[in-house]
Formats: C-alpha cells, sequence, structure tokens
C-alpha cells in the first residue's frame, strides 16, 4: 500500500486529496450551511430586501450591459457589410459571431497611455462618468412586468437627468486631453446636447399628459392589449421628434459631430487608448440599446404583445413527478436521441453511426428547448414580455445600424439649425395640440 502511494505523482498526491474535499467535504459542509446557516442567512434578506433588490439590480445591469454592446458591434459589422455587399467578420467564431468580443477584449489589454499635458485625473475619471450614465439609465427600463431595478414615481425625470450627464463625462473627456481635436469634439458634444435634449424633453411632455404619470413602468403599463393602444399613435409627431433627437443624443449617424474622423479624427476621444477608450466605445453601443429601449417603452408597447393572445395557463411543478423526475432526466435525453438518430442513419446509411447520433442529440436540443421556451412562455408574463421587448428594441438598433450604412454626416451648423428651427417649434406645436385635445375632449 505504501508502495502505491510512493508511486503517486505529485500531481495526483494534489488532485486526490482535492477530489476528496469536493465530494464528501463539501457536501457535509454545504448540508450543514443551510440548514444551520441558511435560515438566519434568509432572516437577513428578507429583513433589507430593498438593498438586496438594489444589489440585485445593479449586479444584472452591470453584467447585461458589456454583452448588449458586443451583439450590437456584431450586428453592425454583418448588417453593413451585408449592405456593402461584403462578407463582414467570418474568422474569430461561427460567421464571425466572438469578432466583437475578441476586438474588445483587444482594446482593454492595450497600452492605457495619458498625454503628458493633460490634467490626468479629469482624464482618467471622464469615461468612467460617460459609461456610468449611461449603465444608470437601465434602472428604470421596465423589461418585462415586474422586471425593472427600481419603481420610480418620477422614473422619466430620473432618465433625463441621468441621460444628459453624459455630456458632461464628453466635455470632461474633450478639455482634460490637451488636444485642440479633443476639445472641439467636447465642446461640439455640450451644443449638440444642449440643442437637442430640449425637444427630446418636450417629446415625451405630451405622452405624459395623456397618461397622467412620469412612471416609466406605468406607462409601459397603459399600452397593454391591441398594438392601437400604444402611444405612437396618439403621438405620432412626438414619436418622430423623439427618435430623431435621441439619436443626436446618442451621438448616431448622421449626427456623430462629435467624433467626426474626416473632420477632428475622433473628437473627445482622440487620445484616449485600452481601458479608458474602452469604456468609451462600449458607452456608445449601449446608448444605442438604450434609445431603442426607449422608443420601445414609450411609443411601442413596451413589452407588451401586438394583440392579446388567449390566456393559457400551464403549471410547471416539476416537484409533482417525484421519483419520474431523476429517471426522465437520466434517461429521457439519451431515448430521444437514440429515436431521433433513426431518420438520420436511415437518410445516409454509408454515414457512420456517430453522425447519426451527433444529429440526433442535435435535433433532441433543438426540440427540447424549443418545447421549454413555449411552457415557459405561456407561463410566465415575465417571459413573454423580455421576448417581446428584445424583439422590438433590436428592430430599432437595426434601424440605427441601417442609418449609419446609408446616411451621409451632416454639417454643424445644419446640426444646429434643424434642431432651433424645426425641432424645438415641432416639439411646441405636439405639446400644445396634445394639451388643447385633452382640454377638449374633458369638456365634452
Amino acid at each position: 500500500m505504501s508502495k502505491s502511494l510512493g508511486q503517486v505523482t505529485t500531481a495526483g498526491k494534489v488532485i486526490i486529496p482535492l477530489l476528496l474535499v469536493i465530494l464528501v467535504v463539501g457536501p457535509i459542509a454545504t448540508y450543514l450551511l443551510a440548514t444551520v446557516a441558511g435560515p438566519v442567512i434568509m432572516d437577513v434578506l428578507n429583513s433589507n430586501l430593498g438593498i438586496v433588490r438594489f444589489v440585485v439590480a445593479i449586479t444584472g445591469v452591470l453584467l447585461f450591459s458589456i454583452p448588449a454592446a458586443f451583439i450590437i458591434i456584431y450586428m453592425e459589422l454583418k448588417v453593413i457589410a451585408f449592405m456593402n455587399l461584403r462578407i463582414g467578420p467570418d474568422r474569430v467564431g461561427p460567421k464571425g459571431a466572438a469578432h466583437s468580443v475578441i476586438a474588445g477584449l483587444k482594446v482593454l489589454t492595450k497600452e492605457d497611455f495619458s498625454p503628458n499635458a493633460a490634467d490626468r485625473t479629469v482624464f482618467t475619471w471622464a469615461p468612467v462618468i460617460v459609461f456610468l450614465t449611461s449603465v444608470m439609465t437601465f434602472l428604470v427600463i421596465p423589461f418585462g412586468p415586474g422586471l425593472v431595478g427600481a419603481k420610480l414615481n418620477i422614473g422619466v425625470l430620473y432618465l433625463f437627468s441621468v441621460g444628459g450627464m453624459s455630456v458632461v463625462g464628453l466635455l470632461l473627456a474633450g478639455w482634460s486631453s490637451f488636444n485642440k481635436y479633443s476639445l472641439l469634439g467636447g465642446l461640439r458634444a455640450a451644443a449638440q446636447v444642449v440643442s437637442y435634449e430640449i425637444p427630446l424633453t418636450l417629446s415625451v411632455v405630451g405622452l405624459i399628459l395623456l397618461a397622467g404619470t412620469l412612471s416609466v413602468d406605468q406607462l409601459a403599463a397603459n399600452q397593454a392589449g391591441w398594438f392601437t393602444n400604444w402611444y405612437v399613435f396618439r403621438q405620432p409627431l412626438g414619436a418622430l421628434i423623439f427618435f430623431i433627437a435621441a439619436t443626436a443624443e446618442a451621438n448616431r449617424t448622421p449626427f456623430d459631430l462629435t467624433e467626426a474622423d474626416s473632420e477632428i479624427v475622433a473628437g473627445f476621444a482622440t487620445e484616449y487608448s485600452g481601458m479608458r477608450f474602452g469604456f468609451l466605445f462600449f458607452a456608445e453601443y449601449v446608448n444605442v440599446f438604450i434609445i431603442s429601449a426607449l422608443m420601445t417603452t414609450f411609443f411601442f408597447g413596451a413589452w407588451n404583445a401586438p394583440f392579446p393572445f388567449p390566456h393559457l395557463t400551464v403549471a410547471l411543478d416539476p416537484g409533482s413527478l417525484g421519483i419520474l423526475l431523476p429517471i426522465a432526466i437520466a434517461v429521457g435525453p439519451l431515448l430521444v436521441t437514440l429515436a431521433l438518430a433513426v431518420p438520420f442513419w436511415l437518410i445516409r446509411t454509408k454515414a457512420p453511426a456517430w453522425q447519426a447520433l451527433l444529429g440526433g442529440f442535435a435535433l433532441a436540443n433543438l426540440l427540447a428547448f424549443g418545447a421549454i421556451g413555449l411552457l415557459t412562455y405561456i407561463s410566465w408574463d415575465w417571459v413573454a414580455g423580455l421576448i417581446w421587448f428584445f424583439v422590438k428594441s433590436f428592430m430599432f438598433v437595426f434601424v440605427f445600424v441601417w442609418m449609419r450604412g446609408t446616411f451621409p454626416r451632416v454639417r454643424v451648423d445644419q446640426l444646429m439649425g434643424f434642431a432651433w428651427k424645426w425641432l424645438l417649434p415641432a416639439a411646441l406645436l405636439n405639446l400644445f395640440v396634445t394639451a388643447l385635445a385633452i382640454i377638449v375632449v374633458k369638456s365634452l
């Protein structure tokens, strides 16, 4: 026995005790923790439910923002490539799906350089301000029934207050870089946001007059039922003004004057590199999703389906199966895979059996995910709401990408003149007509 133990390699001497700890000590410690400390932990969490909800919401928002940016970057690359009759990224991952992830990691691993004459403190914190102001708006966006980080009675006011802070970060980034192109980009950002913030806010005031609330969650709930209840049909001019002004607020084409590469190199981001440039880079694409989500929430029914579905109730209670549940989990996938592998084997009799099994396994997983998705869609309202919300939001993301691939960039004087000469009067007209219509309807 001692001889056999002596023949064990150094790695084996480490792995074997580690496996014993995981397989023996781990379950015992987990059981003791759950039975002894579990009730105490649950009491603490229940007594601080507000703090727990806030922490969970913040964690969810931060975890969602970066993948959303990666998805939109990849979508932009592929859609614009398709419009230009090109293939786009096709090397990293299937159809280049991992290209945006690798590009983001490349940016984060580059040298984080600061110009010698820059104000380093402000230069460092400016991208953080831009990114956090973008992420903080997620807190009041309702992704589905009950899926909102913070239910604020003044959610609309919070959105415009926090969203308007991004210009502070852009202006600080341009000023602190000690670069004339960066300063020009920062000043353009300030002028652009100040100009378009007014029609952007006024475009939603008419909607607030109709709904009688500043709660974003309540605005979404008011649009339930048929698509005719969506606010876009009662505020078409407001929706158009909001879309144009939000595009300018997010510095998207054709209003991307703050980082016009053909004029001022990269504007406020000219001197940035590494992780600090990554914050500015991600914030731009997070803003694309935010304005798409706000268009969906304010004017296009939020999480509500275009028409009411027949109400079906399917109670998902796996515990009712008893001993059949572990048997079904262990044996079911194998039987389904074998059954679905038979057609693949019959169609191609010369193919190896492992290919038929692989095809059956892929088809079984596809059917299983489809069945689970259908059951959850029917059983839980928040799943259906989440699906509809993302479908609508990414349709608007596609529109913004489409605009970048087709529209030319406007001049600065055209940008400012359009805001003050056209959008602002149109927003005021929409507000006055809405208020007059409400007074007339109430007087009847």
